[in-house]
């Protein structure tokens, strides 16, 4: 999760005047425990695919392409690791699979700087962002500024190539300011915390109207979502769980859909074949829903805690994959 944070939060810088093209890059890769018989490079601005290496008899990947230097990603299946590739560049990589950013260690020209992003990869999925972003505004502004400091001297006490440390530079500039903007949001949401919770009242996919008011007595999760939406997706078999986990509390699973009118049946198609459960409505004007408006909902999937009341305990609650969700149900639950 986390390194899908960090990607999330990567500012694709495109490196201006590195069009021209003078020679290949080269790369030969072993890879322990690989996910998939093919490599794939694909460009980090654009995701167009640069390179595809199948395994050969020797179990190695090889493949040399002439390039605009800059960023790329590499594929081995649904793993990735971030590469800075220049044509002058003649690689080796070995790792394990099993272990795919700490096993990575690269060899040859260019592998200064592959295994300080290789590096850098690790050392970021074990910062505590959610630490960072539980903090109050003050101490967030410091620990930003810690940090900003922290990662710019680390780049700059190692000797890497000045091309790549001045876009890392901006990278680690554009990644704080989109953190800094997520914080914002948070903050924002945590404000209603405590305060009535808007209303709705919306088509309910088992027939007739659905409104917030029917579950006076009940908390209430809600969660917004749309067919359209691959993370909201990947939460469908969490939410199951945590149905399943709290089914005879005192609480209903609500899921919100925002598809646009013309995808309701879309909508219907997706409930009856993953078997959706809890109570599954469709918000009247997609985005522009009063609801999603009212709660500021930019992004999806959303999560909202509402209690009996109609007090919202959380307007942007924990996601059915965090366990911070059990231990929230839990302690209102009781």
């Amino acid at each position: 999760m986390k390194k899908v944070l960090v990607l999330a939060l990567l500012a694709f810088v495109s490196f201006a005047g590195f069009s021209q093209k003078k020679s290949s890059f080269v790369l030969q890769a072993e890879i322990a425990n690989r996910n998939s018989d093919t490599l794939r490079i694909l460009n980090r601005t654009n995701g167009k695919e640069l390179l595809k290496m199948a395994v050969d008899k020797k179990g190695l990947f090889k493949g040399t392409v002439a390039l605009d230097n800059g960023f790329y990603l590499l594929f081995d299946g649904k793993e990735y690791a971030s590469l800075f590739l220049k044509n002058s560049y003649n690689l080796k990589l070995k790792m394990d699979a099993k272990q795919f950013d700490e096993s990575i260690v690269f060899t040859g020209v260019g592998a200064v700087e592959n295994n300080y992003l290789a590096q850098n990869t690790v050392a970021e999925s074990k910062f505590d962002y959610n630490a960072l972003l539980a903090a109050n505004e003050a101490d967030f502004s410091k620990r930003i500024e810690e940090k900003k400091a922290a990662d710019v001297a680390d780049l700059a006490s190692k000797k890497l190539d000045p091309e790549f440390v001045a876009v890392q530079k901006q990278n680690i500039e554009m990644n704080l300011a989109s953190l800094q903007q997520y914080y914002q949001k948070i903050a924002e949401s945590n404000k209603m915390n405590g305060a009535p919770s808007p209303t709705f009242e919306y088509d309910n996919y088992k027939g007739g109207k659905t409104k917030l008011e029917d579950f006076k007595g009940k908390f209430v999760y809600i969660d917004v979502w749309a067919t359209w939406c691959g993370p909201c997706r990947q939460e469908i078999p969490f939410l199951k769980k945590v149905e399943e986990k709290y089914h005879d509390k005192n609480i209903v699973f609500l899921s919100m859909s925002i598809d646009k009118l013309k995808d309701a049946e879309k909508w219907k198609t997706m409930i009856k074949e993953k078997e959706l459960g809890g109570v599954q409505v469709f918000a009247d004007n997609d985005w522009n829903s009063k609801f999603v408006q009212d709660y500021k909902i930019t992004g999806i999937p959303r999560f909202i805690l509402v209690d009996p009341n109609g007090i919202i305990v959380k307007a942007d609650a924990p996601r059915p994959s965090s366990g911070e969700l059990h231990t929230l149900l839990d302690s209102v639950l009781k």
